[in-house]
């Protein structure tokens, strides 16, 4: 069966109050959100402008203009709003309520008629719309708008932005399909597909389902859509130049036979996202299995240590297996999130740790660190490795960014971040009428209804300093139920005890399952070694060989100029290296930092203007290093960084 066994635990029913994530959150809520909105509304000096909100007001003719930034513009405001809505569950906030209000009426004065909703065309002429599926994004701006809409109701219970997105969700399915007058189209950037599944879940309009199922079935049919829209409208595609062609859009075959991920990587992972919502939704075996070897592909070729992927800046793409630069990657913040969002489907069907694993991984190393500490500036790019001459005067890094910016005219990532640490919550803990999940350790309150008897749960945690979660059970009669915790597959050594004692439990796919009878004051006790690791990458990853990437427990740690000096590419540290731990609350934010005695290449017997000399073996000073976690670098000014570190 392939029908989800677990959902997330509803947002309103969760406080986190988690010294790691709780600040996150705030941050999103107190600074990110509010600093959104205004570059939304373009009132950030010397940031680019969104023309996102004024882009609205002309389509509603509330003022003259024309359309102005990226064609897929307005998306950027409804991921603001679904991040709105998820602060809103766990933090009720009057005026920023209303600004959402006011906000989803301003989108329903744009709406057509007949439902349809895109300013590009309402502006521009809407005898064009769907003319250009393949680059115009109307369905990607269907998807972000349904997905907010969804969130939205939630939260509040009303029903305005929802019946909005229901009535494009409707436009779309009454123009788009293989009858005799619509359009054999589907998006050419994918997100409608998981959206389309989760406003099903609320409607129950089959329509809405056989829309999704039928954007998965129909990509990459022959004759091949993209290519007839072409001819027709007059289009062209750029990267039928390159390697990709139409699989830049995962596009240039049927989904179920494709098995590498190929392509611009956020797109990729939206629609196999969507390809685990309908496989799911549809009992559909074989989608399901295509979706496993794409997941596969993902993280045993085309992943990064840090749980990030797309490793070039040409189409923000996928390349091929074990292709994974670091100085030159793109790892864009969105493409992570991506993989999280994959990640969590596929646990959901298959409760195995192996996807709550890499959400870990990405969550904390590939996603965060698109974020400053002070949520005002952002990465797009997220390199592993940097030299800042470089990123300024080599054409090929032009990408790279030594510096989080304040906003892009392509402003995907930011409002990414925020939606998803406003829902973080809903990612940690999962559950069904008879067991809860635990996928990622964080302190707070949860309560549920399992086997129709109420149970608070108080969490107490450090983590990702320490290994320790505590979980204390609060119910007003015994409850029976099961407490599944997550055991990382970075972990070597735990234990695990209930009121002091030794736990019986089941392990099920890297889950330790406690099926008790559960009384008030049960106390849950997770121990975990967070030991230190220097890992090594396949040899067949080229940029990887002779080098180490260290992590402690989830997190991957850094190299920093600021604390190491400049050409980091000289540091080597050796097999069997120690590390001192030290937890430094009044550095970024509080972190634990690590320490070591490591080697760099001497320089000294190098004749001065020499460029090149025989080799008479390699002379190493000792030199104290000290590692930072990736997610934090780039906080204290320019400089220097690198993850891969030489091993001697």
């Amino acid at each position: 069966m392939l029908n989800k066994k677990l959902k997330p635990v509803d947002l309103n029913n969760i406080r986190i109050e988690d010294r790691f994530w709780k600040q996150y959150m705030e941050l999103v809520r107190q600074h990110v959100i509010p600093y959104q909105w205004d570059a939304l509304n373009d009132q950030i000096p010397d940031a680019e402008p969104s023309y996102c909100i004024q882009n609205f007001r002309v389509a509603a003719k509330r003022e003259e203009g024309k359309f102005q930034g990226m064609v897929f513009q307005d998306s950027d405001v409804y991921k603001w709003l679904e991040a709105v809505a998820y602060s809103l569950m766990w933090h009720p906030d009057e005026e920023l309520e209303r600004t959402a209000d006011e906000t989803i009426e301003l989108i329903a004065a744009a709406q057509q008629p007949d439902g349809y909703l895109d300013t590009y065309y309402i502006i521009n002429g809407l005898e064009k719309r769907f003319t250009n599926l393949m680059d115009h994004h109307e369905l990607y701006c269907l998807g972000h708008m349904t997905e907010a809409a969804v969130a939205y109701y939630h939260a509040t219970g009303k029903d305005t932005f929802l019946k909005v997105a229901i009535g494009y969700a409707n436009c779309a399915y009454a123009c788009l399909g293989t009858e005799s007058g619509k359009i054999p189209g589907y998006p050419g950037h994918e997100v409608a597909e998981m959206a389309l599944v989760a406003l099903y879940g609320i409607t129950k309009d089959e329509r809405h389902l056989k829309l999704a199922k039928y954007f998965i079935d129909q990509r990459g049919q022959s004759p091949l859509f993209f290519d007839e829209e072409c001819k027709k409208n007059h289009n062209s595609c750029y990267w039928d130049d390159s390697y990709m062609k139409k699989q830049y859009y995962q596009a240039g075959k049927p989904v179920r036979e494709q098995d590498k991920a190929e392509g611009h990587a956020v797109r990729a992972v939206y629609l196999y996202s969507g390809m685990a919502e309908v496989a799911s939704a549809t009992e559909d075996r074989r989608l399901f299995e295509t979706c496993e070897k794409l997941w596969n592909n993902i993280v045993n070729r085309q992943m990064y240590v840090t749980g990030a992927i797309g490793a070039t800046q040409h189409g923000e793409a996928f390349t091929f297996d074990y292709d994974l630069p670091n100085d030159t990657v793109y790892a864009e913040t969105c493409a992570a999130i991506g993989l999280i969002f994959f990640a969590r489907r596929m646990f959901e069907i298959t409760k195995d740790s192996r996807y709550t694993d890499v959400m870990e991984r990405a969550l904390f190393n590939g996603v965060i660190c698109g974020m400053s500490l002070d949520g005002k500036s952002f990465f797009y790019v997220n390199p592993l490795e940097v030299s800042p001459e470089h990123c300024e005067k080599d054409y090929f890094r032009r990408h790279v960014k030594p510096v989080r910016q304040k906003w892009f005219g392509c402003a995907c990532c930011p409002p990414n971040v925020a939606r998803l640490l406003s829902s973080i919550g809903g990612y940690a803990f999962e559950c069904n009428e008879s067991a809860v999940y635990m996928n990622l350790f964080m302190g707070g309150d949860m309560e549920l209804t399992l086997n129709g008897k109420n149970n608070v749960f108080h969490i107490e945690t450090e983590y990702p300093w320490d290994g320790k979660v505590r979980i204390a059970v609060e119910n007003q009669e015994p409850s029976s139920f099961a407490y599944a915790v997550r055991i990382p597959g970075w972990c070597r050594a735990y234990k695990l005890t209930i009121n002091g004692e030794d736990a019986v439990y089941e392990m099920e796919k890297g889950y330790a399952v406690l099926n008790r009878e559960w009384k008030n004051g049960d106390q849950i006790l997770l121990e975990m070694e967070m030991e230190i690791s220097m890992v090594e990458a396949n040899p067949l990853v080229r940029e990887d060989i002779g080098k180490v990437a260290v992590m402690r427990g989830p997190l991957v740690y850094c190299l920093e100029e600021k604390d190491n000096g400049d050409q980091l590419q000289q540091i080597y540290l050796e097999d069997g290296q120690e590390f001192t731990e030290k937890c430094e609350k009044d550095l970024l934010n509080g972190v634990v930092t690590l320490t070591t005695m490591g080697k760099r290449l001497s320089s000294a017997e190098w004749a001065a203007d020499s460029l090149y000399q025989t080799y008479h073996g390699r002379n190493f000073v000792d030199q104290e290093l000290k590692l930072i976690p990736y997610y934090a670098w780039a906080n204290r000014g320019i400089g220097e960084m690198t993850v891969w570190i030489h091993v001697k």
